[in-house]
C-alpha cells in the first residue's frame, strides 16, 4: 500500500521520542507497591521507650472501653452504618492489641522543643539504641529544621552513628523546607554519612514536610515540589503535610487552622500533582483536637478525627499524623469503614473487569489499577485478609499486584 512517510524519517523521530520515554520512566517510576503505613505517630524524643507501641495500644483500648464500651456504643459515636458495626469494632480492637503503631517518628523538632546541648545529645544516642528494638514496621526521627542547622545535623549524626543496625523501615523527616538548596545540602550530608558509616549509597532516604508556603510556590511563582524531588536524587520517599505551620504561614486565624480548610486543600492538590507517578508518597497532617477529658469531649474529638481521616482517604491521602494514643481508635475505625464500605462493590468491578463482563460500568486499566491498589491497602492495614479479598474479587494477591503494575496475565 502507498504511504507518504519514509521509514528513515519515522525511525529518526522514534529515536528522539524513545529518549523522552526513557527520561520519563526514570522521573516517573510509579508506586513501589510496598506497604504504606496509615499513619505516623509523632512522639517527643524524651518520651520514647522500648515498649511505647504497647503503651499506646493499651491506652487506646482503655479509652475505648471507658468511653464507648462495645460495638453498638462505638458505632453510635461515629455514626457507622449497621453492616459495619461489628466488623469495624472487632478489627479496631484486634489492631490495637497486636500492631497499634505502624510508623513511629521520634521527634526532636516542635514536639521536643529546645533542651540543653547535652540533653539532646543524650536523647539522640538513647533513641538510636531504641530504634532497632521498638516493635514497629517503620521508625525514624524528625530532626530540627535547617533554621537550626548545626543542632539538627548533630542530632541526625548522633542518631545514625549510634544505630546498632539500620532498621529496614528507617525514615528521616526533614521539616520546614523553604528552598531547593536545603534539599541538595541534606543529600550531600547523607552521602557523607553513608560513606563514613559503611552504608550503601542511597540507603538513607527522607520525607519532606510541606509546611511552608515556599515549599508549595517558590519565589518565582513556580511549583517548588518538583524541584525538591529532583534535587533529592531518589532519596525523597514521601511528602508530609504540616497543618499548623502551613496555615499560620498563610495568615489564617487560630480558629481556621484545620485540615479541611481550602488553603490546605490547595497545598495538598499541589503535593498530589507534583508527586504523581514519581513513587513519592503522600501523608496528610494532624489535628490538635485530642480525645482527652470527659466522655462528651472525647466523643467530639473522636468524631472530628474520624471525619477528617475519612476526608483524607477520599481525597487520596492514605496516611496521616497521630499525636495521641486515643487517635489510634478513630484512625483505624476510619480506615476500616472506608475499605469495608467499598469492598463489595470494588470486588464486583474487579471480577467484571478481569472477566470482560458487561456489568454496567466500563472500567479501564487505570481504574482496575486503582481498585486493585485499594484492595492491597485494605490488606496492609488489616481491614481485609488475603482470603477475604480473594473471596470478594476472585483474585490472588499476585493477580492484584499484576493489575497494580498493569501487567497482562
Amino acid at each position: 500500500m502507498r504511504t507518504s512517510l519514509d521509514a528513515a524519517t519515522l525511525t529518526g523521530i522514534a529515536r528522539r521520542l524513545s529518549l523522552v520515554d526513557d527520561s520519563r520512566r526514570v522521573r516517573y517510576p510509579g508506586d513501589s507497591g510496598d506497604r504504606q503505613p496509615v499513619h505516623t505517630c509523632y512522639v517527643p524524643a524524651d518520651a520514647v521507650t522500648d515498649d511505647l507501641p504497647v503503651q499506646w495500644g493499651a491506652a487506646a483500648l482503655a479509652l475505648l472501653e471507658e468511653h464507648a464500651p462495645g460495638p453498638l456504643a462505638f458505632a453510635e459515636v461515629l455514626g457507622l452504618p449497621p453492616a459495619l458495626v461489628e466488623p469495624v469494632h472487632e478489627k479496631v480492637v484486634a489492631k490495637l492489641a497486636t500492631e497499634p503503631v505502624e510508623d513511629l517518628r521520634i521527634d526532636f523538632e516542635d514536639g521536643y522543643g529546645f533542651r540543653s546541648e547535652a540533653v539532646e545529645d543524650e536523647d539522640a544516642v538513647r533513641c538510636a539504641g531504641l530504634a532497632g528494638v521498638i516493635d514497629v514496621p517503620r521508625v525514624g526521627i524528625r530532626f530540627k529544621s535547617f533554621e537550626y542547622f548545626e543542632r539538627g545535623i548533630r542530632t541526625l549524626d548522633l542518631f545514625l552513628t549510634n544505630l546498632v543496625t539500620v532498621p529496614d523501615g528507617l525514615t528521616l523527616t526533614f521539616p520546614k523546607v523553604t528552598a531547593v538548596e536545603q534539599v541538595t545540602a541534606l543529600c550531600e550530608l547523607l552521602g557523607l554519612l553513608e560513606d563514613r558509616l559503611g552504608l550503601p549509597a542511597g540507603r538513607l532516604r527522607f520525607e519532606i514536610q510541606i509546611e511552608t508556603t515556599q515549599s508549595v510556590l517558590d519565589s518565582t511563582g513556580a511549583f517548588a515540589i518538583p524541584r525538591f524531588i529532583a534535587a533529592g536524587q531518589g532519596r525523597v520517599s514521601a511528602l508530609h503535610f504540616g497543618t499548623y505551620d502551613y496555615t499560620a504561614a498563610c495568615g489564617l486565624s487560630a480558629g481556621e487552622q484545620h485540615l479541611a480548610h481550602a488553603a490546605c486543600d490547595f497545598a495538598r492538590n499541589v503535593m498530589q500533582v507534583s508527586a504523581a507517578g514519581t513513587g513519592v508518597r503522600l501523608s496528610d497532617g494532624s489535628t490538635n483536637v485530642l480525645p482527652v477529658g470527659d466522655r462528651d469531649t472525647v466523643h467530639e474529638a473522636w468524631r472530628e478525627h474520624f471525619r477528617l481521616t475519612l476526608r483524607s482517604l477520599r481525597h487520596g491521602f492514605y496516611q496521616g499524623w497521630d499525636l495521641h494514643p486515643g487517635q489510634l481508635v478513630t484512625r483505624y475505625a476510619a480506615n476500616y469503614a472506608f475499605y469495608l464500605g467499598n469492598a463489595a462493590a470494588d470486588g464486583r468491578r474487579l471480577r467484571a473487569y478481569v472477566a470482560k463482563a458487561d456489568a454496567g460500568v466500563l472500567d479501564e486499566p487505570a481504574t482496575a489499577q486503582a481498585l486493585a491498589m485499594s484492595m492491597r491497602r485494605a490488606m496492609d492495614c488489616g481491614a481485609l485478609s488475603a482470603a477475604e479479598v480473594e473471596q470478594l474479587c476472585e483474585l490472588s494477591t499476585a493477580d492484584l499486584d499484576a493489575l497494580v503494575r498493569r501487567e497482562v496475565r
